[in-house]
């Protein structure tokens, strides 16, 4: 048969013929899993009992979230971590880098080998010629466990790159002219191969970067063909061939949300910049840093501007450290990150805010994935000289001086809207929700990891969720409802948000055996009325209907009839009270 470079790795893998459409099952000689899916992997493993095929083939790379300071990560990867020391799994840790590029670079994946993770860019080990693909959390267990699972052998496209681009053009804009030629599911259900003498004098970091956009393309993966690898037959079957002349091309640029709008450099040039990142599994190869520190060397990033730089791993971060191109990066100005794939995972360096336009070397620029800004993707060099010049540029055109902001006013629906604007009533009616519970902190009633909701409206449904026996507090409470509360509540930070989480849900009132400092000023300065009364959670029981006098302080149980007194507002909290906050006139 005329087999292509997929059919021969699959065949060397399998007890079956790789006849394209076929199912067949192949062997994955390297299987691994991030702290992105982890946990999932595991638990999938111990639900079903079952073992681990290949400890040496088996691996953990923790490349989403290298600092560990998203708590859902952190939990994940202790979990992992736990599994991996009882059953001698190897894990490259948060301080290792991304995943892709590790297996590459310490030799652990080889030409003509196989190997899945839970990374949807694992096609990135096409650039040695190796087959790699990105799977859901059930196949990764399932090769964990069997050491193999099964494929349907896709139909290859050949892509012929003829001619050679202009000296400013880098790997990233070759294959932005490839995903504009192919679009965003050329590719969609092939593998593809790819061929030219530009192709072929490619370094492997300028490979790497070709083969990580195959996802963008709809592709399965792009291979490289290796010396040390498989060759397709000289008469291989292709489903197609397509030409894309790459003459000349100097540096392009994805628009905002779509990685496949590809333009010309010169039809967004002058568009003003907030923020540029650098990194990626697409371009945070030692390449890239070195061509980044040439074009950044004793210039300065432009004011009110922000470079984020995040090598790919640690090794790369080490030898920048050690050739002077981090000295280099810190004195103009950058933000160096810990090694990792950075602004492609949420919540990491990379992410933008309403408005902001970023230029970014990533892979990705769909709306809302690193943020409510609008990113646009080019080549590490573009990013840098457009930092440097205050708007997009490229790096023969920077300019003397850089170009400024102009003074503008932040809109008040861009940080937060008022919640209430109401004549407040002085007397309240509702059910009571009685916690028996002391020193309830800040992070019980809403927890630091949604501390970036600046919209009072979006806050009431995380309150309490950290809370033991509460977690559908939110779901459950309606407007009017009281909380009683016992001794020293809202200890803990002086975050606003544990006080604006009630005014969100429409809490009338919490009343309490005693509040912490900063939070009674908090809540007082927020016109959320609280009281305090003596062992309180003792006097009123779950859902008994309270009347609630501010004026006087009369707290009335109609459910049990009994009648209890609290200090009534002072005269500074009933002002602030009457006019819903400390701020209002």
């Amino acid at each position: 048969m005329r087999k292509n470079i997929i059919q021969k790795i699959f065949e060397s893998h399998s007890e079956s013929k790789a006849n394209v459409g076929d199912i067949i099952d192949v062997d994955i000689d390297v299987r691994v899993a991030r702290d992105f899916g982890g946990a999932n992997v595991v638990k999938n493993l111990q639900e079903n009992n079952l073992s681990i095929n290949d400890p040496n083939k088996t691996f953990f790379t923790f490349d989403c979230n290298p600092g560990g300071c998203d708590q859902k990560y952190a939990a994940n990867q202790q979990i992992c971590r736990i599994f991996a020391r009882e059953n001698n799994i190897k894990v490259f840790d948060i301080n290792e880098g991304i995943g892709t590029h590790i297996v590459i670079d310490e030799n652990i994946v080889k030409p003509g080998n196989t190997i899945i993770s839970t990374d949807s860019h694992a096609n990135i080990l096409g650039a040695i010629g190796a087959f790699g693909q990105g799977m859901g959390d059930k196949d990764i267990a399932h090769a964990w466990a069997y050491g193999k699972v099964w494929f349907k052998v896709p139909p290859t496209i050949k892509l012929n790159i003829i001619g050679n681009p202009s000296r400013l053009a880098s790997p990233k804009d070759i294959v932005l002219k490839i995903l504009k030629e192919i679009g965003a599911n050329g590719l969609l259900g092939y593998a593809a191969e790819i061929y030219g003498d530009y192709i072929e004098n490619l370094s492997i970091d300028g490979k790497i970067t070709i083969a990580s956009m195959a996802t963008e393309m709809g592709g399965i993966i792009i291979l490289f063909p290796s010396t040390d690898g498989y060759k397709a037959v000289v008469d291989a079957e292709y489903d197609k061939i397509i030409d894309i002349d790459i003459s000349n091309i100097g540096p392009m640029l994805s628009r905002p949300g779509h990685p496949e709008d590809v333009i010309s450099i010169e039809n967004a040039s002058n568009k003003l910049v907030d923020s540029g990142f650098i990194g990626s599994c697409t371009n945070g190869r030692m390449e890239d840093m070195r061509k980044v520190a040439k074009i950044l060397k004793g210039r300065k990033i432009a004011p009110g501007r922000v470079l984020k730089i995040v090598p790919s791993t640690d090794k790369i971060w080490k030898q920048c450290l050690d050739e002077g191109i981090i000295k280099i990066f810190k004195e103009g100005g950058a933000l160096v990150g810990s090694a990792g794939c950075a602004g492609c995972a949420a919540g990491q360096i990379g992410q933008t805010g309403n408005g902001e336009v970023s230029i970014s070397s990533g892979n990705r620029n769909f709306l809302g994935k690193q943020g409510k800004g609008d990113i646009y993707l080019a080549s590490p060099s573009t990013v840098a000289a457009s930092l440097i010049s205050g708007y997009i540029t490229t790096e023969d055109a920077i300019p003397e001086n850089p170009k400024f902001f102009s003074s503008t006013k932040i809109k008040k629906s861009d940080i937060q809207k008022d919640y209430y604007v109401f004549n407040p009533p002085l007397k309240v009616e509702g059910k009571a929700w009685v916690i028996k519970k002391d020193n309830i902190d800040t992070d019980m009633i809403f927890h630091n990891r949604y501390l970036s909701i600046t919209d009072i409206d979006k806050m009431g449904e995380y309150t309490f969720d950290n809370l033991e026996g509460y977690k559908d507090f939110a779901k459950n409470a309606k407007k009017g409802d009281i909380i009683v509360v016992g001794k020293n509540f809202g200890c803990g930070s002086s975050r606003q948000q544990a006080v604006d989480c009630f005014k969100s849900l429409g809490i009338s009132t919490i009343i309490g055996e005693s509040f912490g400092s900063i939070y009674e000023r908090n809540a007082i300065n927020n016109a959320l009325p609280i009281l305090t009364i003596d062992d309180v959670t003792n006097k009123i029981d779950n859902m008994d209907i309270l009347s609630i006098d501010y004026s006087t302080g009369e707290i009335i149980d109609k459910t049990k009839n009994k009648k209890y007194f609290s200090k009534s507002f002072s005269k500074v909290q009933l002002d602030i009270y009457k006019k819903n906050g400390l701020l209002k006139k």
